[in-house]
């Protein structure tokens, strides 16, 4: 029951070439730093990465991304990443667009063995109807493009047929957590992490505070221990500012 490993190195150790990853954070809130910075000290390359987004220069999944060790991403939003774009624009990446919304719900159905499930949101675009660009050939023209999903009418309305995402590792980033592997985000840490946790066959989540079995209100629990199989404990995390904006 003790899941505590003694560093982020020995908790990522085995994820290997090729792997899925959710990840969990927004912008640069409550981003699994360490546990990116020991993938990228690890080596794992050709890496399929399903998060928010894929961070910013240097942050989060921005330092896997300028080293070339991830293949495709499925993410929400891909803005305010020049890196990203240049690699996504010259055909280096593969990326599957997914509204913010039906992204969260595909990580968490998968963690509760939901395989699919409908959703209004993207009928009418190309995110149902296909051809979403998911690799461009470099020269400006699209090597690979998203299929048409499966719509149906409920009471009138369409929906489209999303399926659900599991990954075989997640990377989390929790407020607290005990050796059960219990976590408990803060504010607006508490974004994308859940449904990451949910998501991951083998959940590895940092924690700031390392309490005992017990010592956590079960009210407070937002991640429960059955979704974590490792927990790193990282002490307290720092978080920067993407647009700082002050008056003149």
């Amino acid at each position: 029951m003790d899941k505590v490993f003694a560093t982020a190195a020995e908790a990522v150790a085995d994820i290997h070439d090729g792997a899925s990853l959710a990840v969990g954070g927004f912008g640069l809130v409550g981003v699994p730093q360490a546990l990116i910075d020991a993938v990228l000290a690890q080596g794992a390359t050709n890496l399929e990465v399903v998060s928010n987004n894929c961070g910013t220069a240097g942050v989060g999944l921005g330092v896997l991304l300028e080293a070339r060790r991830i293949r495709r991403t499925t993410s929400s939003y891909v803005g305010a990443n020049a890196e990203f774009a240049r690699q996504f624009l010259s055909g280096e990446l593969e990326v599957e667009l997914t509204p913010q919304g039906t992204l969260a719900e595909r990580m968490r159905a998968g963690g509760v063995g939901i395989p699919a499930f409908y959703t209004p949101a993207g009928v009418g675009t190309q995110v149902a109807d296909g051809g979403l660009p998911l690799r461009y050939d470099g020269g400006g023209g699209i090597a690979l493009a998203s299929s048409p999903k499966e719509t149906r009418d409920f009471g009138g309305v369409p929906y489209v047929l999303e399926h659900a995402i599991v990954t075989d590792f997640a990377l989390v980033h929790a407020w607290k957590g005990d050796r059960h592997g219990n976590l408990v985000y803060r504010r607006s840490a508490r974004n994308f992490n859940p449904p990451a946790a949910a998501a991951g066959r083998i959940t590895i989540a940092q924690v700031e505070t390392l309490v005992e079995p017990g010592e956590l209100d079960p009210d407070d629990v937002h991640t429960q221990g059955i979704h974590v199989q490792r927990v790193v404990h990282v002490g307290k995390v720092e978080v920067g500012i993407e647009n700082r904006t002050v008056r003149a």
